[in-house]
C-alpha cells in the first residue's frame, strides 16, 4: 500500500486525500465517478464470483463506456494477480517501497 500511496500522491499531488484514500477511500472526499471505480475494484478483488451485471451498469450510469470498464477491470486484476504472486513466492519489497518510519 505505501508504493502504490507514493505513486498517486505523485499523480494527484494532494497529500491529505492519498492519506484519506490510503486509510480507508470510503471515508475520502472523492467525486461519485472515482468512488464508484473503487468500490467496483473492491468488490471484484474480495467476492470476485459476486459481481453481476448491475456492478457493469453502475459504472455506465457514472459514465464509463465498454472500454474504459475494460481497463479497470484488466488493472483491478492485475495488481490482484501479481500482489498474489509475490505474496504466494514470498518476495520482500524493494527497498525503497518500504514503509517509512513515521
Amino acid at each position: 500500500m505505501q508504493a502504490h500511496g507514493e505513486d498517486l500522491r505523485s499523480e494527484i499531488q494532494n497529500n491529505e486525500l492519498v492519506e484519506q484514500i490510503k486509510q480507508d477511500y470510503r471515508q475520502a472526499d472523492l467525486d461519485p465517478a472515482t468512488r464508484t471505480v473503487l468500490d467496483y475494484a473492491a468488490k471484484l478483488t474480495a467476492t470476485p464470483s459476486a459481481m453481476t451485471e448491475a456492478d457493469i451498469d453502475t459504472l455506465r450510469s457514472h459514465g464509463f463506456d465498454d472500454r474504459a470498464i475494460l481497463d479497470i477491470v484488466q488493472v483491478a486484476a492485475y495488481f490482484n494477480y501479481i500482489n498474489r504472486i509475490a505474496d504466494g513466492l514470498g518476495v520482500d519489497l524493494e527497498p525503497e517501497m518500504k514503509p517509512r518510519p513515521d
